[in-house]
């Protein structure tokens, strides 16, 4: 099966409005990788998870998921968040599906839009920290 692919268009007002950016999970190696990094920084910065938080349901774990990467020391975060936005490429010109390319600083012109592109990116790949946690 083939991974999973979504694609993403800037709707709000602001610089990056119409942009449509083509988001692609990880591989699955990269992503048992990227949760375990997750995982481990989280352990080491001593951050608590709440006792059955498996119990909550799918969507509770990946919202606390995210939470978690955001309350970690820049440091990690840095390579976890970075690591992030590989899954990402830009469409320039819709009228061109095919040609997507890898971005560029100047692809994204909002904070915004990064962090909304972060959460697009992190739902797309829910499935890993669903087993990661059980």
């Amino acid at each position: 099966m083939a991974r999973k692919i979504a694609q993403y268009e800037v709707k709000e007002a602001g610089r990056d409005k119409g942009k449509i950016f083509i988001l692609t999970e990880m591989s699955a190696s990269q992503a048992e990788r990227w949760a375990l990094r997750a995982l481990l920084a989280v352990g080491r910065s001593g951050i608590d998870i709440p006792e059955g938080i498996e119990k909550a349901g799918f969507s509770a774990i990946a919202s606390f998921g995210l939470n978690l990467v955001m309350k970690l020391p820049m440091e990690d975060a840095e390579i976890l968040l970075d690591e992030m936005f590989t899954c990402i490429k830009v469409l320039p010109d819709p009228k061109k599906p095919d040609l997507t390319r890898s971005l560029i600083e100047d692809d994204i012109e909002e904070v915004k839009t990064r962090v909304q592109l972060r959460k697009a990116i992190f739902d797309l790949h829910v499935d890993f920290l669903k087993a990661v946690v059980q």
